[in-house]
């Protein structure tokens, strides 16, 4: 007689449909159907944790560039002063220190500067 683990294969088809919940028509209710889904929705997410970091970090770009232009400063000088200035802080800091708190902004443009000046007489 043929044994098919009828419990353990119906867990698991019945986990298949119900990682499926959402999604439409067949694609909810026919394992063969939801399973495909599913993998593919899998393989969606796993592509685009990576992409979503990617997009953030234009995003930090972006926003430290409209701060530092309205300071009178582009952003390539910005980061370039940053780091003459040994100042630990990444984009994402940045940004959010950009977006939320004008004045210490100020601060760190002028840090920036002062540090591009020096790295310019050091250089001569």
């Amino acid at each position: 007689m043929r044994v098919t683990n009828a419990p353990a294969s119906r867990k698991r088809r019945k986990r298949m449909i119900t990682a499926a919940k959402g999604y439409r028509m067949r694609r909810s209710k026919l394992y063969r159907y939801a399973s495909d889904a599913v993998d593919h929705g899998r393989q969606y997410a796993y592509r685009d944790r990576r992409v979503k970091k990617r997009t953030f970090r234009y995003l930090w770009q972006i926003r430290i560039n409209a701060a530092a232009r309205a300071l009178g400063m582009t952003y390539s000088r910005f980061m370039e002063g940053i780091k003459a200035a040994n100042c630990a802080l990444d984009r994402k800091v940045l940004s959010d220190i950009a977006a939320t708190d004008a004045p210490a902004f100020a601060k760190l443009v002028e840090l920036a500067q002062n540090a591009l000046k020096t790295k310019a007489t050091a250089k001569a």
